[in-house]
């Protein structure tokens, strides 16, 4: 497969938010929005639906998301890095993982889906990494490393090589924002 203009907007975008996500600028969920829309169209050529759906519902995490950011905080006020309680990590763990079971057997009994299991995987934890974003929980950034490392070798299959470059890119951009993060949260801590 060529890479379509569509993609190059979507690795552009994608990759700025993330970059903007990072460095904790609300401009980074507007651009989100942008870049997930790209993906939509994507992600739907290359026949991996889970990947396109998710795409949808980021739509409104992203939208749920910088509102979180901007009124989510103490008093209405900006939302601070903060650690994810453990039974918040347990239940998305087992919720994802449920879903992953369960949106891999429909896509794999119910469609034409190119690594059903794969997908379900990436899309169910993905949606759990996003909403952790969405509330600034340093732990995401964790999810999100594990995640996009599978999506590049779910992408290259399909022969989206500048997707699974976004992908690698993302994977670094996790790290750098795991580190800053933490260091926000300690700077706060100590203020």
């Amino acid at each position: 497969m060529t890479m379509s203009p569509i993609e190059i907007l979507g690795v552009v975008t994608g990759i700025l938010s993330v970059w903007l996500t990072t460095r904790q600028k609300i401009w980074c969920w507007p651009i989100g929005i942008a870049s997930v829309a790209t993906f939509i169209v994507v992600f739907f050529r290359a026949k991996l639906y889970a990947s396109m759906g998710l795409q949808c519902v980021y739509v409104a995490l992203l939208a749920y998301g910088w509102y979180a950011w901007l009124h989510g905080g103490a008093g209405h006020g900006e939302l601070r890095v903060s650690r994810a309680a453990r039974r918040v990590v347990l239940a998305l763990g087992a919720l994802a993982t449920a879903a992953t079971i369960g949106l891999g057997l429909w896509l794999d009994h119910r469609t034409n889906q190119a690594w059903p299991y794969a997908d379900a995987f990436v899309t169910s934890f993905s949606l759990a990494a996003q909403w952790m974003q969405t509330r600034k929980f340093l732990e995401n950034w964790v999810v999100w490393i594990v995640v996009d490392v599978a999506y590049v070798a779910m992408v290259v299959s399909q022969g989206l090589s500048l997707t699974a470059g976004l992908y690698l890119v993302y994977v670094a951009l996790a790290l750098v924002g795991f580190r800053d993060w933490r260091r926000s949260m300690r700077a706060q801590a100590a203020a």
